[in-house]
């Protein structure tokens, strides 16, 4: 059985102003800089197809970094990226091939998207038998696998017990914040809460309850994210912006 939810994830300071959109295929939802997350019980390699649209005014040449975020060792995973018109799907790239963490498309097998056109990237990812665990994988969007200007995660849940559970529920006031914020937490009594800031220095590690402040006016001016987990509920992740 698998399940799709979404949630938005930390979108990297180094990203430059994205001219594109990222669906997945046959969907009209924009999850650039989300997360695609889903749940299976069996090790069967699972292929997610994502539409790239070219959203800017000129023809662009993309290159597709992948970035193993956290993955059980003996996983394995491939890519095959295209334009939306390759019959074939585009080139593929074997696990072999992929052999870096990150690992960038090599530049010769660019291809010219025009404005209003959309390249194709086919995603498999293929865990071991009895190897569960959590697949973090996240995809960089660039001109020349560097400056990256978009970007889409994979969260791939393999547990051989699979269990229906709900999302936390969390809302952060006031935000942008510059002397406190307030986390409303529902659906759980309490939860725990990390807060780090955009280089992963923690900041913040407690247990929160329904309403918690929390003093942030010696904080620097900048990003941060907030995340929060609970035991039968899936972890979510928020973005808090200190501003004094």
């Amino acid at each position: 059985m698998k399940k799709l939810y979404f949630t938005v994830l930390l979108i990297l300071p180094s990203l430059l102003i994205a001219q594109t959109t990222i669906n997945l295929q046959d969907s009209e939802e924009n999850i650039s800089g989300g997360a695609y997350e889903f749940t299976a019980s069996s090790a069967d390699a699972v292929d997610v197809p994502f539409e790239i649209k070219n959203t800017g005014g000129g023809d662009v040449a993309w290159r597709i970094t992948r970035l193993k975020v956290d993955v059980p060792a003996s996983w394995s995973d491939f890519i095959c990226w295209g334009h939306a018109t390759d019959q074939f799907g585009g080139t593929c790239f074997s696990a072999s091939q992929m052999n870096a963490n990150p690992w960038t498309t090599p530049q010769g097998t660019s291809f010219s998207v025009a404005p209003d056109e959309y390249g194709k990237l086919k995603v498999t990812i293929s865990p071991t038998e009895g190897a569960t665990g959590l697949g973090h994988y996240r995809y960089y969007v660039s001109n020349d696998g560097v400056n990256y200007i978009d970007s889409v995660d994979i969260k791939f849940d393999y547990s051989l017990s699979v269990e229906e559970v709900e999302p936390i529920s969390v809302s952060i006031v006031p935000n942008p914040a510059s002397d406190y914020i307030q986390v409303n937490l529902e659906g759980v009594a309490t939860a725990e809460m990390k807060m780090v800031d955009v280089l992963g220095s923690e900041v913040l590690n407690q247990t929160v309850s329904t309403a918690s402040t929390f003093d942030i006016s010696n904080f620097r001016n900048g990003v941060y994210i907030m995340s929060f987990s609970a035991p039968a509920s899936k972890s979510i992740v928020r973005k808090v912006i200190v501003k004094h």
